[in-house]
């Protein structure tokens, strides 16, 4: 690359928890666009997965499984005021960490958050219990209580993370396009407002990875393109999905929750047994799975709006998700075996031969129909970029490195989301590792070409009910 920018200097001490494909893969872009030296980086990590890697940049690297009883005891002589803590693990309790960090004065950043280890699966829940939706208003609980304490950015990768910086550009290029005059808001209820103003339904988190391997998929193992632990995991949560004040009826297997901002629902399948409806421009019309995540529930309830306390806004907001092929037949072996995750496992990155990620946001049911805008980034393009990558971790790598920056020069936020981050400076971060940033309208809907073989019963009044996109 032409210009390798220190975005920000820090003097602090930065900790790693896990060490897998993100985490190798932002390593050489903190190096390259934060002023540290390698003596302030320590990672700790489950297993030995990437430690050739981290000596090839002399980094101190520690092989330790963390749990409820060591934690603390791990954590805590690597970290005071000042520290930072990126926690990009699976099986370690975000809160846990937050809460050790605001009490040692450390910032914190993590990608998702994660319960601890079994919390996922964990049969004593019900579905509800164990969703996304509640471990976002447990972390959210914190904030009130630590609103003074160091910044701690959380679910923020490429999604939940860099979508929510797509969304809000999304829509001021909608409104540009149709002729509607604003300025920027500067609150949630005046981004409510707009995308109420343009009519917006739908916001569909919509990927299509292609990336394709040389070695194909073999019996008994799971294939994909990122962590397949923290696939695996959130495919086994319950489908869960922002819910629009728009929508007619919640669908068969559809749940409200009984707690929290209800802003989302869930269904009693797994994400990773449902299918939706959507579109990029590349892939044209496909079947994603409707996996859960954090800005499925965070964008709904940041767009909700209000009056009098009834609810006269949201959009309905769900990830819509087609991994490379080979991660789908490894799907399909997972349901076959009864959610029971194969012996093997393989993470794509070197033997990846060709292919994109289509990662954007499509927005839906306003005057133009619908406009999807976000990355088009090609494998052979992300290696050029930065190394130890590929399509799909360079997307996740650079907002979080976007999240780290954003924390480092805002220290005293508590707890946030990225809907309440800066998303001009966020994407002036990613856009030189985003490959084509890319913004097209299109008049597809869930009802394009239905019915000729089957006909199914929709809604033909409005395209837009969720009835309409799920499979």
């Amino acid at each position: 690359m032409n210009q390798l920018p220190i975005h920000i200097k820090f003097s602090g001490r930065l900790v790693f928890v896990g060490f897998g494909s993100i985490g190798q893969g932002v390593l050489p872009l903190i190096l390259r666009h934060i002023g540290l030296n390698k003596e302030q980086i320590t990672i700790v990590t489950s297993d030995a997965r990437g430690e050739a890697e981290a000596l090839a940049y002399g980094i101190n690297f520690i092989v330790q499984s963390l749990n409820p009883d060591n934690y603390r005891q791990v954590l805590q002589p690597l970290l005071g005021p000042g520290d930072f803590l990126l926690n990009l693990s699976v099986d370690v309790s975000s809160l846990a960490l937050i809460r050790l960090c605001a009490e040692l004065g450390s910032l914190y950043l993590d990608t998702c958050i994660e319960p601890w280890k079994g919390g996922y699966a964990d049969a004593s829940l019900t579905p509800s219990q164990r969703s996304n939706y509640a471990l976002r208003e447990a972390a959210l609980s914190l904030q009130s209580e630590l609103k003074n304490s160091p910044t701690a950015v959380i679910t923020h990768g490429a999604n939940p993370g860099l979508v929510s910086y797509l969304v809000k550009q999304a829509l001021l290029n909608i409104a540009a396009d149709t002729g509607v005059s604003v300025r920027i808001p500067e609150t949630r209820e005046q981004w409510a407002l707009l995308a109420s103003q343009l009519g917006v339904k739908v916001i569909h988190i919509a990927e299509r990875d292609t990336q394709v391997s040389s070695i194909p998929k073999r019996v008994n193992e799971f294939v994909n393109t990122w962590s397949i632990d923290g696939f695996v995991g959130e495919g086994l949560q319950p489908a869960e999905l922002g819910w629009g004040a728009h929508e007619k009826e919640l669908p068969p297997e559809g749940r409200r929750h009984e707690f929290g901002c209800g802003s989302a629902i869930y269904m009693l399948r797994p994400g990773a047994g449902t299918r939706v409806r959507t579109w990029t421009p590349k892939a044209g019309h496909f079947h994603g799975f409707l996996i859960t995540h954090s800005e499925a529930i965070s964008i709904a309830d940041y767009f909700s709006l209000k009056r009098e306390g009834e609810l006269v806004y949201r959009p309905t907001v769900h990830y819509a998700y087609h991994p490379c092929d080979d991660a789908v037949m490894s799907v399909h072996e997972l349901a076959g075996r009864n959610w029971h995750q194969q012996s093997s496992q393989r993470l794509l990155m070197n033997e990846i031969v060709d292919g994109t990620d289509e990662l954007g946001v499509l927005l839906a049911g306003h005057k133009n129909g619908a406009y999807w805008f976000g990355s088009q980034l090609s494998c052979a393009h992300a290696r050029e970029l930065a190394p130890y990558n590929n399509a799909t971790s360079i997307q996740v790598c650079v907002s979080v490195l976007a999240g780290i920056v954003w924390a480092l020069e805002n220290p005293k936020r508590g707890i946030v989301e990225p809907e309440e981050m800066d998303f001009q400076r966020a994407l002036e971060i990613c856009k030189p590792y985003l490959g084509h940033l890319h913004g097209e309208y299109t008049d597809w809907t869930p009802l394009k070409d239905r019915g000729r073989l089957f006909p199914e019963a929709v809604d033909t009044n409005d395209p837009w009910q969720f009835k309409n996109v799920l499979v």
